[in-house]
């Protein structure tokens, strides 16, 4: 027999409550028929009747791993010594600390959790993918002006960039007697931004190169540039596009490649909301040529737009993995620029293909247009609750008391029950509730406690001094000691010690003297 969950087990009840047999249901969840009926007759599941066992009530429990998932959902998300510091205080003080496999069984409980591995974001995206934001702005996907373009013209054009000999850590192998293994890093680490431009049928543009310096060199690219002849190369002074290059791009690369069958079809560009793309000359080629620009909302990109969410991750592992290979193959030769584009271009036809292309844009929900595709990415909370079979089947509709006179009003309603109607399921609801009542306060201090921490961790890292430059002896650049603290005196940092310094030596001075001529008086 199939395995079931809790899950399960409530659904197969509410069937019963709706007419169908036991046999029935049991079939039906895949759930034995003895385990139906000693549930109907009031026998507990196994996490409720074990509960007390536990460190954490299954009340509490619920409510940690609810306020885990909410808080990874908005970028901070809590590494396993943290939880177990935030179930401890729910405990209270004076509590012997939880086990060292408690977070194990913790897990196994909660099955909405799971340990993962983490991906660094920048903190602005996090407040910047609202539901509320995306809702907005996916209506302008329903504009009369937007609705007829084809798939086939509408595109997503975004900048990234690469280290040119940044390889990538993992697994290797090597001698069973030593810890780690050192793997050397090949070639140079100057930064190279590139421009890709995709469709929605799944098409790639060929990309904009842009080297950090002040002209394109030569001996940048290998004698064989026929796998480049589309490609398009400059240079700039920080290795990022300017607005000519954005400019230049739309000319000679957008625009004349993406022309649609119907000359007259409108084009639609998903970009974002950079400098360099809503300049005055920028937007007027693009009204010239049809072409609409639809911008994303700031800090959204990791969310809305196509080349961010699906490409760009698959397309510099694949270029990792070339630039690894590559110095298997030649072990004493530094990766450069011709190294990197030869590297780049294997990348781009492992990761750019059209069934990755296509997925990057139906993941966003940009085509085919779907809202809940973006609301549920791992930065947009959500709530799931079920009514249990107990509170359904009590006779008083019990709330959670909020405060003592809540409880003693509800206990006073329990007494003038008849021993007839006291039946096992209103009172395991009330003591239910109550349990609850209690866990929740538990629950609200540990996070005001916590939320309190973090408030005055923040407002001491802001309480930054006055800056003072360190004065150093004309006659050399390093600082020493004394250096560093007349110059936190001068800022008002420290205080200075002349008079305790003073008074010390003072002290110290007549301990050692020698007193000549007169005695103490008695």
């Amino acid at each position: 027999m199939k395995q079931y969950s809790e899950h399960d087990l409530q659904r197969a009840l509410w069937d019963i409550a709706d007419g169908l047999s036991i046999r029935g249901v049991g079939r039906k969840w895949g759930i034995p028929e003895a385990t139906v009926r000693q549930r109907l007759h009031g026998t507990q599941s196994r996490n409720t009747a074990f509960g007390r066992l536990q460190r954490l009530s299954q009340n509490q429990e619920g409510l940690l791993a609810e306020w885990i998932s909410k808080q990874a959902a908005l970028g901070s998300a809590f590494c396993h010594q943290q939880v177990k510091g935030l179930a401890e205080r729910m405990l209270g003080d004076g509590q012997r600390p939880l086990g060292r496999k408690w977070m194990q069984r913790f897990l196994r409980r909660n099955p909405s959790i799971r340990t993962q591995r983490c991906r660094a974001i920048d903190a602005r995206r996090i407040n910047g993918a609202t539901a509320d934001i995306i809702q907005e702005w996916f209506h302008r996907l329903d504009l009369p002006a937007i609705l007829p373009i084809k798939p086939a013209n509408g595109w997503n054009m975004d900048e990234t960039g690469i280290l040119e000999g940044k390889g990538s850590n993992g697994l290797v192998l090597g001698s069973s007697e030593t810890k780690y293994i050192q793997k050397k890093q090949p070639g140079s680490r100057a930064w190279v931004s590139l421009i890709e431009c995709v469709s929605a049928r799944g098409r790639a543009l060929p990309p904009l190169v842009m080297y950090k310096g002040k002209s394109v060199q030569q001996q940048w690219f290998p004698l064989d540039l026929q796998p480049y002849a589309s490609w398009k190369f400059t240079a700039t002074e920080n290795g990022w596009t300017t607005d000519q290059n954005a400019l230049e791009w739309l000319e000679k690369v957008f625009i004349p490649q993406t022309v649609p069958e119907d000359p007259s079809d409108t084009r639609l560009l998903v970009l974002d909301a950079h400098h360099s793309h809503t300049t005055t000359d920028f937007l007027w080629r693009c009204f010239q040529n049809h072409i609409h620009l639809l911008f994303l909302p700031p800090h959204t990109s990791h969310v809305l737009q196509p080349l961010d969410q699906s490409v760009f991750r698959p397309l510099k592992v694949a270029y990792r993995k070339y630039l690894g290979y590559l110095d298997i193959q030649s072990n004493s030769t530094v990766t450069g620029k011709r190294n990197f584009i030869d590297c780049y271009r294997r990348a781009r036809l492992d990761a750019l293909t059209i069934q990755v292309i296509k997925s990057s844009w139906k993941h966003t929900g940009l085509w085919p247009v779907d809202v809940a595709q973006p609301l549920s990415s791992p930065f947009t909370a959500g709530q799931s609750g079920s009514q249990q079979w107990d509170e359904a089947v009590s006779i008083v509709p019990w709330s959670t008391p909020r405060k003592s006179a809540d409880l003693q009003r509800q206990l006073h309603l329990f007494n003038q029950l008849t021993q007839d109607t006291r039946e096992i399921y209103t009172q395991r609801h009330l003591f239910r509730k109550v349990q609850k009542g209690w866990d929740q306060q538990a629950y609200r201090l540990t996070v005001l406690e916590r939320q309190a921490q973090a408030f005055q961790a923040q407002t001491d890292s802001q309480q930054q001094g006055r800056r003072k430059r360190v004065q150093t002896d004309p006659n050399t650049t390093f600082a020493n000691i004394e250096d560093i603290r007349r110059a936190q005196i001068a800022a008002g940092e420290a205080e200075s010690s002349t008079s305790e310094s003073s008074g010390s030596e003072l002290s110290s001075e007549a301990e050692s003297c020698i007193w000549v001529g007169g005695r103490d008086e008695e």
